[in-house]
Order: C-alpha cells, then sequence, then structure tokens
C-alpha cells in the first residue's frame, strides 16, 4: 500500500519492503547509521548493523560523500567493530557502494577502485591536507583568532581531514571551541571557505582547471552557474560545517545511476551504460540523468528503490516586494530526489526516508515529532529548515528517533527478508 501522508511509524514501511523482491536501498552514511560526531575519528558502528547489511547483499548500496578507505574512513570503523581486517574480507563485511561523491567503488570485501579518476588528480588530492593545514594554521595565528600553537595543533588534527579523494576542513572542532563567541566562528567559516577556493587556483596552475569543485555541507542548494551556495554561520546556527575538495562529478545523484548499472549487470549480465560507466562521465543535471535512464534501463528489471539520507536544506529568502524564494540545498536531495522520480519515470513505488541527525553532536534542524503526530495535515512547521510545503521532494517517512531507530528499523528488515 503507498503511503500518502509523511509517515513516523516505519511499520507498514518494513511490511512492504519486507515482500519487494526487486528492491535495492541506496543509503547515506553519517547520521543514518551512526551519529554525527565533531570528530570523525569518534564514530562507531554497530556490529548488528554491518551483519545486517551483509544479509542484505545484492539489495543495498552505501552512497557517501565520505570515504571507504584512509585514516577517517568507514572500512576502519568496520574492522574495529569486527576485529580485524581478515575477517572483514573473508566475512563480506565491509559495507558496499560508492564513496567521496561516486569515485571511490568498493564491494563488499574491501575491493576499491576510483573509475575515471587519473593520477595526476590523485597526486593533487594527496597534497591538499598539507596545504589546508599550513594556511589554517598561520590564519589561526593571527588576529582576531590569535590562537596559541598547541590549541592550533589540537584543532587542525580534528578539522583537517586526509581523505584520499575528498580531503576536507571540517569546522565542528572550531564551532564547539567559540561556542560562546559565534562571530568569530562566523569569521573562521568565510576565511576557511577562502583558503579551501584558493586550492581551486591553484589546481588550475597545474592544468587541472576543470578535475574540482568544492562541495559544501550543509549548504544551500546551487547558484545560476551551478556553484554550491555556503550555509553562512549565525547565532542560532553553525552553517555550513564540511567544506569539502571533490572531483568533480562527484555528485550522489550521479552515483545513483553507477549503482544501477552494476545492480542490472549481476542481474542480467548487461551493462545498460556501458561496463566502464562512472560518475565522471555521467550528465551533471537532474533531468538529463532521469532521461538517460528512461532511455537506457530496461522497466523490467528496474528494482523499487528506497533512497536514505539525513542532510537536506531548506530556508526562505525574502524578496523586496514580499515574495519567498525557497534556497534547497543538502548532500542528499539530489539523489533523493532522483530515487522518487525514478520511482515515477518507471512505475515504482520507490520511498524515501528521512533521518533526524539532530541528535548527534553536530548541529542540524531537527524534527517536531510531536508537531507531525498531532497535525499531520500540516507538517512543514515540523520540518523547518530542512523542507517545506512547495518543496518537490517529498520524504515518505521520517525517523525522528535518528539513527538508533533507522537501524532497529534496517536490522529488523534484514532478519524479516532473511526468513522469507
Amino acid at each position: 500500500m503507498t503511503e500518502t501522508t509523511l509517515s513516523l511509524d516505519p511499520q507498514s514501511l518494513l511490511e512492504s519492503l519486507c515482500g519487494t523482491d526487486n528492491l535495492l536501498i541506496i543509503q547515506d552514511l553519517d547520521g543514518v547509521c551512526m551519529n554525527l560526531v565533531r570528530d570523525p575519528l569518534t564514530r562507531t558502528l554497530e556490529h548488528r548493523y554491518i551483519l545486517a547489511a551483509r544479509d542484505l547483499d545484492g539489495h543495498f548500496q552505501v552512497l557517501t560523500n565520505g570515504e571507504h578507505i584512509g585514516s577517517r574512513g568507514v572500512n576502519g570503523l568496520v574492522e574495529r567493530t569486527v576485529g580485524t581486517p581478515q575477517r572483514c574480507r573473508e566475512q563480506g563485511l565491509y559495507l558496499p557502494g560508492l564513496a567521496a561523491g561516486g569515485v571511490q567503488l568498493q564491494d563488499r570485501y574491501g575491493q576499491v577502485s576510483h573509475p575515471g579518476v587519473s593520477a595526476t588528480e590523485l597526486a593533487f588530492l594527496a597534497a591538499v591536507p598539507q596545504r589546508l593545514s599550513e594556511s589554517l594554521g598561520q590564519l589561526l595565528s593571527q588576529p582576531p583568532y590569535g590562537l596559541d600553537q598547541p590549541t592550533i595543533d589540537r584543532l587542525l588534527a580534528s578539522s583537517v581531514l586526509d581523505n584520499p579523494l575528498s580531503p576536507t576542513l571540517n569546522l565542528n572542532a572550531f564551532h564547539h571551541h567559540w561556542h560562546d563567541r559565534p562571530a568569530l566562528y562566523a569569521g573562521l567559516q568565510a576565511d576557511a571557505a577562502a583558503l579551501v577556493q584558493s586550492l581551486l587556483g591553484d589546481a588550475a596552475r597545474e592544468g587541472l582547471q576543470q578535475s574540482f569543485f568544492i562541495h559544501y555541507a550543509p549548504n544551500l542548494g546551487r547558484d545560476a552557474e551551478g556553484r554550491e551556495r555556503m550555509r553562512p554561520a549565525n547565532a542560532g546556527n553553525a552553517g555550513t560545517t564540511d567544506l569539502q575538495f571533490m572531483l568533480r562529478g562527484a555528485v550522489k545523484e550521479a552515483g545513483v545511476l553507477v549503482i544501477l548499472n552494476r545492480f542490472y549487470q549481476l542481474r542480467t549480465g548487461d551493462c545498460p551504460l556501458g561496463e566502464d560507466f562512472n560518475v565522471r562521465q555521467a550528465p551533471t543535471d537532474l533531468d538529463a540523468l532521469l532521461q538517460l535512464a528512461r532511455e537506457r534501463f530496461d522497466p523490467q528489471h528496474m528494482p523499487r528503490l528506497v533512497g536514505v539520507g539525513d542532510t537536506l536544506t531548506s530556508s526562505p529568502l525574502e524578496g523586496e516586494n514580499g515574495a519567498v524564494t525557497w534556497l534547497r540545498g543538502g548532500s542528499d536531495r539530489g539523489f533523493l530526489t532522483l530515487v522518487q522520480e525514478l520511482g515515477k519515470a518507471f512505475g515504482q513505488d520507490n520511498r524515501v526516508l528521512y533521518i533526524d541527525s539532530s541528535r548527534g553532536e553536530v548541529q542540524r534542524p531537527g524534527v517536531d515529532a510531536r508537531h507531525l503526530r498531532e497535525r499531520p495535515a500540516d507538517p512543514w512547521p515540523a520540518l523547518k529548515g530542512i523542507t517545506d510545503g512547495e518543496d518537490p521532494l517529498r520524504p515518505n517517512s521520517v525517523f525522528s528517533g535518528g539513527p538508533a531507530q533507522y537501524i532497529e528499523f534496517f536490522c529488523a528488515l534484514a532478519k524479516a527478508r532473511g526468513n522469507r
């Protein structure tokens, strides 16, 4: 049965998905199956979740802007939870799917590849963390910040993320450090954005002017030139906290088509988009992605898709005449919207699941579950900052209990499908 209103009760969804043979879950990671934290090195994954993901083999893929590998990669979390890398490989316990926005591919045995990425691009990315540490460290030692070296070293250790394919400045430690001085944090956010932006100039001087872009999380959508808008900090909101230096084409919505292409290959032996298709070959426009799917994917084998994410933003911008324009963004918006629209195009009852990640250590807008229960016909005040009444993206289910509630659901689904 199709749910026509936003649901807080996942039981009917569980029953529906349990009975779906041709099912594919595409899921974000941070804020979905683990709480958001200020320091990514403190993240943890539950053992039962890892086992459930393995039990859903063939029906589950991750799609994250984080990475599988590296000192802050999710593989390290899996290995610490399970015990050893050898056990993870032997039992196929790594999380399969796309990372770094879609340019890092992994199977459940930990085999990683980077389709469409050149050695020159990899070399430039490898040098980015050191460049960021040096330039940000120098900035922090000067007014108006004037921090001492031990404090600078501590903050940089938590903030400069040496991801191999998506080096990142994570500003959560600074937001916490200056929790009583929001103006200073806001200034640091702007200065940090300028530092990351300058890397694009460095890349251009090395002949890589078409290789990279900056991803802001959360963000306020894209401007007329297609660049993401940073969400400025204010007294009540940390705004954009992650500034990721990423490869062009590494956007999650393109990753959906890569995942589907591989899904078709496993089911039919044929790759509708070609064996070497990767996100860097995909269209950048959502409508063009949808059209490509219509043209190339056989409806007979199209799976019922479930998209799961936690990062959506919606902010009103009032014009001079009082008209309101909504700035909508969030790193999960594109892929969740494509999941929704693929359902319409292929006649599938696709579902969009929103996980409330506001209970973690990172400041995010939260869901007012009480309002949703008491006034289901008017849900938008309960989702302020996340979505709005004019938003074309319509989540079907909200997990107001956050990752803990979603993990319960995920494990129950894996068990129920295994018992069929």
